[in-house]
């Protein structure tokens, strides 16, 4: 199996709902053979159940279970359908379908409905007690699991919740793309300039996909052994159309194999977070995008949202993002992966936004006070772009905002948009 087939098989396992639901099954008919064999051994007597008291236990067990894994599969749907519409579709394999809370709580329930069903099958003349024992734990712990499951989604799917889980999530991402600090600014050395025209193109074959990952290792594995330098031309989350370029090799890099090369690539149909660092923050301006427009009309989502953003700013703003070039142990240049820059980062968090909630209170000023925020938390080097954006988000502001009072208003830097600060402001503060 290539590293590609592993990854893409790795992240089925990972968003599939079904996967340990499927697996509880033989799991239950096994442990009830595994029971019944101790229940032989210990002999207990201890419940004092004859065989229809316990066959109608265990068939109370199997009719709970049953109604259980209905109420749940069918409240899932719902919650899937709601929070696509309020908060965005991307939520769903990121988020929703990869909740170990969930897959474990209706594993729990087949395992249960399986075991009881089982057990009641082949409980005709005796009753086994330490069997019908484990079948009653079972489904007081479905009982449990499915009052813990209903409190559960409930706070899964409100907004902070999402957007925290998001955030959270794309902080691993980012440190793991970019591992170390940021040292500040410096005069870049790059070696690309110097690589000149490449000496062979590799295309991407197949249908047109989303790239989800790259195996980094491999490729500098295979360029050191080749002694050459290996460009992968596309970033992750970028579109691959068929026959578009993929790899330029220079040098002896031009005799590795094809083959090697494309199975260093994992494409999908949807981006995921494994190493896309932007696209946690996509996730979240969709979630303020999608509050702030007329239909919903949620600016205070929106805020949430800013919260999140800001997070991940200030991570983003403390790692050394340049690591577009990989070099080997000797200090050479191998292999060219682009990543975003600070600027990439801070467009993305602000610009969309910015145009369609300056208009409200609300989020001019807790983009104001996000810029403020991370100006007095970010190293100087990462200043420029953020003041850049406060230029812009002023401009907004006049745009919109005609009477001095609310021009007043609009340019106090708030964390929580309206309600935490009643002091005044001067124009253009930060």
């Amino acid at each position: 199996m290539t590293w590609n087939q592993w990854y893409h098989f790795r992240s089925y396992l990972r968003s599939s709902l079904w996967v340990v639901p499927f697996f509880a099954m033989p799991l239950a008919l096994v442990a009830v053979n595994i029971f019944r064999l101790f229940d032989r051994w210990l002999q207990w007597n201890f419940l004092g159940l004859n065989v229809q008291g316990a066959q109608s236990l265990l068939q109370a067990t199997v009719t709970a279970t049953l109604s259980f894994m209905v109420f749940t599969f069918g409240s899932l749907l719902v919650a899937i359908q709601v929070a696509s519409a309020q908060l965005t579709p991307r939520v769903i394999a990121t988020t929703l379908l990869r909740n170990d809370v969930v897959r474990y709580t209706v594993g729990l329930f087949i395992f249960t409905f399986i075991f009881a069903l089982s057990a009641q099958d082949r409980m005709q003349t005796t009753v086994d007690e330490l069997v019908v024992f484990a079948a009653t734990i079972l489904a007081i712990s479905c009982f449990a699991a499915f009052f813990y499951l209903i409190d559960y989604a409930s706070r899964l799917l409100r907004p902070v919740s999402i957007l925290a889980r998001v955030a959270n999530d794309g902080l691993a991402v980012i440190t793991s793309v970019y591992p170390n600090p940021s040292i500040g600014s410096f005069i870049s050395k790059s070696q690309h300039h110097k690589l000149g025209e490449p000496h062979r193109i590799i295309r991407h074959e197949g249908p047109s996909k989303i790239i989800l990952a790259v195996n980094l290792e491999a490729l500098v594995a295979e360029s050191v052994k080749a002694n050459g330098v290996v460009e992968f031309i596309p970033q992750v989350g970028d579109f691959v159309a068929a026959d578009e370029p993929l790899f330029n090799l220079f040098g002896t890099a031009r005799e590795i194999d094809d083959d090697l090369l494309r199975a260093t690539v994992a494409f999908g149909s949807e981006r995921t977070m494994e190493q896309d660092p932007t696209f946690s923050f996509r996730i979240v301006v969709d979630i303020a995008l999608r509050a702030l427009s007329s239909a919903i009309n949620d600016p205070t989502t929106a805020v949430l949202a800013i919260d999140q953003l800001q997070r991940l700013l200030r991570v983003a703003g403390n790692r050394n993002l340049r690591t577009d070039e990989n070099l080997d142990k000797s200090g050479k240049l191998r292999v060219i992966v682009r990543t975003p820059n600070w600027e990439d980062f801070v467009t993305l968090a602000f610009s969309e936004i910015r145009r369609c909630g300056s208009n409200n209170l609300q989020i001019a000023r807790r983009l104001r006070a996000m810029i403020k925020n991370l100006t007095q938390t970010l190293p100087k080097h990462r200043h420029a772009a953020l003041l850049q954006e406060l230029r812009l988000l002023d401009f907004e502001i006049e745009k919109h905002f005609t009477f001095p009072e609310e021009l007043e208003l609009a340019y106090i830097a708030d964390t929580q948009g309206l309600g935490g600060h009643s002091g005044k402001s001067k124009r253009r503060q930060q």
